[in-house]
């Protein structure tokens, strides 16, 4: 009879063991889902506003743009210079040789359909806005924008050709949705 009582304080010394475990486990799962209900509110703030995201893509109308004329567009709060190029614009664009480039680039790879060249209108120095988008507004030595502040100079197809901007005029992301229709981002 004594081997049936010591058997008997075994197992429930075993069952209360796996009971006690349970519980452990059970605690540690609470905490976890407590923690994560405290620290994601905290993450899901740092998600962009919805005015951010609905400025995330645009799309332009092109159709009005005259040849040799340029618009300015916001996207993300920076201009985005689009320009309808002339025939002469991009026969000067692409004979360019690469050698003379600083950031060597082609015209083909800039733009998408060689009239129209979308590039972002900062500078790549110190992130001025570039003149040459009004008419009468002096575009430099190469017929494309130039930055003041510092002599930066770009051409047609917003490559540096002089001054101190180590980079060409940034190409955003775009697609043609039709032929008169970008959308940008």
């Amino acid at each position: 009879m004594a081997k049936s009582q010591s058997k008997t304080a075994a197992d429930a010394s075993v069952e209360h063991k796996s009971r006690r475990d349970f519980i452990v486990v059970a605690t540690y799962a609470m905490g976890a889902v407590g923690a994560g209900a405290f620290v994601w509110p905290l993450v899901d703030q740092m998600n962009p506003a919805a005015d951010t995201l609905a400025l995330a893509s645009i799309e332009v109308d092109v159709s009005k743009i005259a040849e040799g004329q340029s618009i300015t567009i916001k996207w993300r709060g920076k201009p985005i210079f689009i320009r309808h190029r002339t025939s002469s614009e991009i026969e000067e664009a692409s004979v360019v040789s690469q050698d003379d480039l600083r950031d060597p680039e082609g015209d083909e790879v800039r733009a998408q359909k060689p009239e129209y060249l979308v590039v972002l209108g900062v500078c790549t120095h110190l992130g001025c806005v570039p003149l040459g988008q009004k008419v009468g507004e002096v575009r430099g030595e190469y017929g494309g924008w130039f930055c003041p502040c510092h002599g930066s100079h770009y051409d047609s197809s917003g490559r540096i050709r002089k001054g101190p901007a180590p980079l060409n005029l940034e190409v955003p992301p775009y697609s043609f949705l039709s032929d008169q229709v970008i959308r940008i981002g």
